[in-house]
């Protein structure tokens, strides 16, 4: 039963050492983590990162939006989070949309989109085009309600772009 009510959580970066030679250069993911939004519900989804999260599953996705003529819209969030010394922050954050239609198990997203989107996240940046009021609401009040800290050390900017 306790297994059933275990809080996700999002990735923070690790203490490990970078060391050098193989495998360096390699993407981190470490710090990374996506958030649905689904109407006006916000979630974390700890299977964003392998597009295995609950909204995709059992969904055949196209990149050709005629394709889902009876979507809904939902959005990947990336969240990249990083530390100070004051402690951790959201750092990066980008939206990715995607059109899902759970009846037809059919859906729509580009997957150079969602790949360059999260790599904007993980080099600090915000990019929330495309999200309505409501979805930036659902967005700010599960970012806060998650870690309240993390979002009071933020940037103004991201707080601007979800106000």
């Amino acid at each position: 039963m306790e297994a059933d009510n275990k809080k996700l959580a999002l990735n923070i970066v690790s203490s490990k050492v970078n060391h050098k030679g193989f495998g360096a250069g390699a993407i981190d993911l470490s710090n990374v983590s996506g958030i649905i939004i689904d109407g006006d519900v916000a979630y974390l989804d700890e299977g964003t990162l392998h597009a295995k999260s609950k909204i995709e599953k059992g969904i055949k996705f196209s990149t050709n939006k005629d394709d889902v003529p009876n979507g809904r819209k939902a959005w990947i969030v990336w969240v990249a989070v990083d530390r100070t010394e004051e402690g951790a922050y959201y750092a990066g954050m980008s939206a990715c949309e995607m059109l899902i239609d759970t009846e037809a198990r059919k859906g729509w997203k580009i997957l150079a989109d969602h790949v360059n989107k999260m790599d904007a996240a993980m080099k600090r940046k915000f990019i929330l085009d495309g999200l309505s009021d409501v979805e930036r609401e659902a967005l700010r009040k599960q970012l806060i309600a998650h870690n309240e800290e993390w979002w009071n050390r933020s940037a103004q900017d991201l707080k601007d772009a979800l106000a």
